[in-house]
């Protein structure tokens, strides 16, 4: 189907028909059509819920990043080669993917609210468990259901944005949760490290139950029902499997979804290996890595926050999306040239320097793919955002072993999975949502 402009974006988003959905009829919300008056009144509180919304999408590189300064120590605490230890990540990672595709459908059959408590209650009970794991395989699997309740919120959360949001505002409003959840990163790396030198790894999680504590009461008192019970689905897991298998035949959809999902393997490659890679490597204390994967952060927010504040509704979606790749692909090429020695023997700067551009583009890159998906549908926000999580953090999870496939003494294996997830991803993009078709 022709499209013409990324700024008629809203123009261009496909409903995807699904059975068991109640259509409001119009004027009984008294709100513009598409906006009901449950996502209305949340969009007045403004700050306040777009607090709760950013606490929601930062548990998950909270829950990661808090962990990655300890990833050397927990090999030697738990005797297991570090390949192994990197199963905990992959095991949080799939955990989350999993979950995403059973809470998404759940939070359009019964709301938002519901289903994101209980899985922040499973989530603090889960962390709680990994304080006190005995062995390897047991961590992994508190890990894993760790992720497989941490996926309420990062899947309710982008629901939520898109029962309160449309076209160029949903885009914006991406950005501006990644400002909120990329502090985490930020902070997550630098607490982890402080907590390193007054305790061992298990205080780490120690600390992340606290959180999710709080976060959980923090939901439970401010974040209020954003789809009311007339736009709910009524159908069961059928009606459910239907609806995404209706979102997976929109091949621009489609093209998205994967191409997002690639570029968020190429990121958490990084944030899989560069614990190994700057500490063990090029000889990082755990301070001065967790100072620079704050760094890399800080890029990765303030191209978000230019891609929010300044490109979009002045250049189309696509065109940001494209240079975002393109960045990430010519990145990723460097730093396969100087870990493979191309170049000679490198040390951490120029290393460090190539990452914090590859980090910086993902900026363009993650807000830009979710918000050009989310716009071809309007009744599933819970199913569409079900899948592009689940495809994002499944890719991630078997993008996370492949890093240390050599061992730790080579950095190849990183640049080599991000050269590769970064070229997929741009092929996805042009060979499925062919933006020349929708550009003017």
């Amino acid at each position: 189907m022709p499209e013409s402009g990324a700024s008629r974006a809203q123009q261009e988003r496909t409903d995807i028909p699904t059975a068991g959905t109640r259509a409001a009829e119009p004027g009984t919300t008294g709100t513009p059509p598409g906006k009901p008056a449950a996502a209305e009144a949340a969009r007045r509180t403004g700050l306040l819920v777009t607090l709760v919304l950013g606490g929601l999408t930062a548990l998950p590189p909270l829950s990661m990043d808090m962990y990655l300064p300890a990833l050397p120590a927990v090999t030697e605490s738990l005797h297991a080669p570090a390949a192994t230890i990197q199963l905990t990540l992959t095991a949080c990672l799939t955990g989350m993917a999993l979950g995403q595709v059973v809470v998404g459908p759940m939070s359009d059959r019964w709301g938002r609210r519901r289903p994101l408590l209980l899985g922040m209650m499973i989530y603090v009970v889960a962390t709680a468990l990994c304080v006190f794991a005995p062995t390897t395989g047991l961590l992994i699997g508190f890990r894993l259901l760790q992720g497989l309740a941490g996926a309420a919120g990062i899947v309710i959360a982008r629901a939520v944005v898109r029962d309160m949001y449309d076209g160029v505002e949903m885009a914006r409003f991406f950005s501006t949760l990644m400002l909120i959840s990329g502090v985490a990163p930020i902070v997550a790396p630098l607490i982890g490290g402080q907590v390193l030198r007054f305790t061992d790894w298990r205080g780490i999680f120690a600390v992340l139950t606290v959180v999710g504590v709080g976060l959980t009461l923090v939901v439970w008192k401010w974040l209020h029902e954003t789809l009311p019970p007339q736009d709910r689905h009524t159908g069961g897991v059928g009606d459910a499997l239907r609806t995404m298998r209706g979102l997976l035949a929109d091949r621009v959809f489609t093209g998205y979804m994967i191409a997002g999902s690639l570029a968020f393997a190429t990121l958490f490659s990084y944030v899989s290996a560069s614990p190994f890679v700057m500490q063990e490597i090029y000889g990082a204390s755990p301070q001065t890595f967790s100072l620079l994967f704050g760094v890399n952060s800080v890029g990765l927010i303030i191209v978000g926050q230019i891609n929010g504040k300044v490109l979009v509704g002045r250049i189309s979606l696509d065109k940001a999306l494209a240079f975002g790749l393109s960045v990430i692909v010519l990145a990723a090429a460097a730093l396969l040239l100087m870990t493979s020695g191309v170049f000679g023997k490198v040390g951490l700067v120029p290393v460090a320097a190539g990452l914090f551009v590859l980090m910086s583009a993902m900026g363009l890159a993650m807000p830009n793919t979710n918000a050009q998906a989310l716009m071809r549908t309007k009744h599933a926000a819970g199913s569409a955002s079900a899948l592009l999580g689940t495809s994002s953090f499944l890719i991630g999870a078997i993008a996370s072993p492949l890093v240390g496939i050599a061992g730790e003494d080579t950095a190849v294996p990183m640049a080599v999975v991000q050269l590769v997830c970064g070229l997929g991803a741009m092929a996805c993009f042009l060979g499925l949502c062919r933006p020349w078709q929708r550009t003017a």
